[in-house]
């Protein structure tokens, strides 16, 4: 996995949860739901993370690497953003949503971890 961004700390990530979907061709997608807060002093226009699933023995067996996407409404279903759309002031908090269209078979099943990687704020 990629080190974390320097500002990283200032953006706990919390309250994940997965779920899955077929999607139009069959197979599935998994979706990694979660939460950002920006506890720093910059407005944050765009996040960078990285999403790494672990295998039984806990050896990383997939990594991602994405821009994270603001829940913007969750009905009639939920519909996403990229963050300079709603930027992120300091003291804000967002939901977020992550989509992957494959995971590892051998993934252990566990929450992948989320990493921030990089930040661009102003």
């Amino acid at each position: 996995m990629a080190p974390a961004d320097a500002y990283a700390g200032s953006l706990p990530i919390t309250q994940l949860k997965m779920s899955e979907s077929s999607n139009f061709a069959g197979g599935k997608v998994t979706y990694v739901d979660g939460h950002i807060a920006n506890n720093g002093d910059k407005t944050i226009i765009d996040v960078r993370v990285q999403v790494g699933f672990l295998d039984f023995g806990n050896q990383l067996v997939q990594k991602e690497t994405m821009p994270l996407a603001l829940i913007r409404t969750r009905e009639p279903y939920v519909d996403t953003e990229p963050v300079a759309a709603d930027p992120i002031k300091p003291g804000d908090q967002r939901d977020f949503r992550l989509v992957l269209d494959q995971v590892a078979r051998d993934w252990n099943g566990q929450y992948p971890e989320v990493r921030v990687i990089q930040v661009t704020g102003k």
